[in-house]
């Protein structure tokens, strides 16, 4: 049900988020005033934004720095020798969680003049116990990934997050952990809350993933670096690759060998000395996303959308957009941060429907909801497929798409693990609805880029987690064009 007080998401409320943050003290608790004051800032954020057909989208602007790369920019710095500096860091609520959590275990982060961080680093295998419980909120991405990190080193650690964290799926980490030697207590059907005990002697291994996940990958490559010996990930299916491209720059020694047609190996070899870099934080194509989309579907709009990451194995988005007929120009191709990046020209389009292949979705898999709304305007059907994973998200993201499509006019069909959307048209979407985001941020942006094509406004509840992502989403659009105010009670 929507909020009976619903108040504006002011995006100039996150612009604070993180300044305030300092060095968690030793013995400092679960809700150290840095939290404390996390917690603060979403109790008074928006709980329901409205989203309007208005004005075309026009402008130049810069995403917010990449969320992959900024997790694992915190991680790595704060496990190298030396000073890391890191330019552009997403500060966002999932990486505050991550900052929180290398507090936690020994690591200084601070952010010093023109929004640097500096992040001085206790070494790989310098972690020490936390005193209380690390609190992950929302983020998955977090929790994985710092588990990875400490589970080879012997502390033991207390770990939750928020209800939605707490409900998704933890066992695909901890089953190669405990091959490696950590084990743990508690958490029941292996979720969160629980206690990670790191191993005393870890071993390396060769690990082979049941199904395709950058997060298990990194947590493993992570985990290996305070193992003797080499270890290695085998995935079927190529995933993000930014641990790896990271880690380089640090200093390890990493392989990459493909061993067939869609196989790869990745090989580290542990005990690895990392050293301090200075890193700047491309930008996030998924928040790029929804800039970009948003201007396909509004009628007269173009917009360049600066200095975006366009790792290939990011790109699969954009490639199924391109299909469908957008008008989207990859200009000043450049290097920064081990990466690839580029600044995007998008111009409205007219989108056709077009079928998704499973085997893409490893490099989209973030990016199904708004690609479900761009469907939502082209013309004919367009069929996504190899969604099963989408069930395991922030919110059962499969079919929070379709009851909120349906809402707005659309006709879905849904599988366990497929969606096929009527497209109506990109003059014929009706809106109007009122849509629940689950807590969820993807689900959130994406309704609301939806509300500004179709016929009426669409209001979204739960807005407040955008700011997970994409905290300055609101202020950004509304700067290029958009019509995004708070919801009515």
């Amino acid at each position: 049900m929507i909020a009976t007080v619903c108040q504006k998401f002011l995006t100039h409320g996150t612009e604070p988020l993180l300044k305030g943050f300092s060095p968690s003290p030793r013995g400092s608790l679960k809700t150290t005033p840095d939290r404390a004051k996390l917690n603060s800032f979403q109790t008074e954020t928006s709980q329901c934004l409205v989203a309007s057909p208005g004005q075309s989208l026009n402008g130049s602007v810069t995403a917010p720095g990449d969320k992959s790369l900024s997790h694992r920019a915190v991680i790595c710095g704060a496990i190298a020798v030396g000073e890391t500096t890191v330019r552009h860091l997403l500060e966002s609520d999932d990486v505050a969680a991550t900052i929180d959590a290398m507090r936690h275990l020994g690591a200084i982060v601070e952010q010093g003049e023109n929004g640097i961080w500096r992040i001085r680093g206790v070494g790989v295998g310098g972690f020490r116990d936390p005193v209380g419980i690390i609190d992950f909120g929302n983020s998955g991405t977090s929790a994985r990934l710092v588990m990875g990190a400490m589970s080879t080193t012997p502390i033991t650690a207390q770990i939750t997050g928020d209800d939605a964290l707490c409900r998704r799926p933890m066992g695909r980490v901890l089953e190669p952990l405990a091959q490696m030697g950590a084990r743990w207590s508690g958490g029941q059907g292996e979720h969160l809350p629980l206690t990670l005990i790191g191993a005393e002697l870890p071993v390396p291994i060769v690990y082979r993933l049941p199904v395709p996940s950058a997060q298990v990958k990194s947590a493993v490559l992570l985990a290996a670096l305070n193992c003797a010996g080499r270890t290695s990930v085998i995935e079927p299916e190529p995933t993000r690759d930014h641990t790896e491209r990271m880690l380089q720059l640090f200093g390890a020694h990493i392989d990459v060998s493909q061993t067939n047609e869609s196989e790869r190996q990745i090989t580290i070899t542990g005990h690895a000395e990392l050293k301090a870099c200075a890193l700047s934080i491309p930008g996030d194509p998924s928040s790029a996303a929804f800039l970009i989309v948003a201007t396909l579907l509004v009628p007269n709009s173009h917009i360049i959308v600066k200095d975006v990451l366009i790792n290939p194995l990011r790109m699969g988005l954009y490639d199924t957009l391109s299909e469908m007929g957008a008008v989207i120009d990859f200009q000043n191709k450049r290097e920064t941060c081990g990466e690839i990046v580029a600044d995007l020209h998008a111009t409205s389009s007219t989108l056709t429907g077009v079928e998704v292949p499973a085997g893409r979705a490893p490099s989209m898999i973030d990016e199904y909801p708004i690609l479900a709304v761009a469907a939502a305007f082209a013309n004919g059907h367009t069929k996504l497929q190899g969604l099963g994973e989408l069930r395991v998200k922030e919110s059962d993201r499969l079919t929070a798409i379709a009851d909120g499509l349906r809402a707005c006019g659309i006709t879905v069909h849904e599988t366990p693990d497929s969606l096929v959307i009527e497209g109506a048209g990109s003059k014929s979407v009706q809106g109007g609805a009122q849509i629940n985001s689950h807590s969820d941020h993807r689900i959130a942006m994406s309704f609301l880029t939806l509300g500004l094509a179709a016929k009426k406004p669409v209001t979204v509840d739960g807005a407040h987690m955008i700011a997970t992502s994409f905290p300055q989403y609101t202020d950004i659009m509304n700067k290029l064009g958009a019509d995004i105010t708070r919801g009515a009670e």
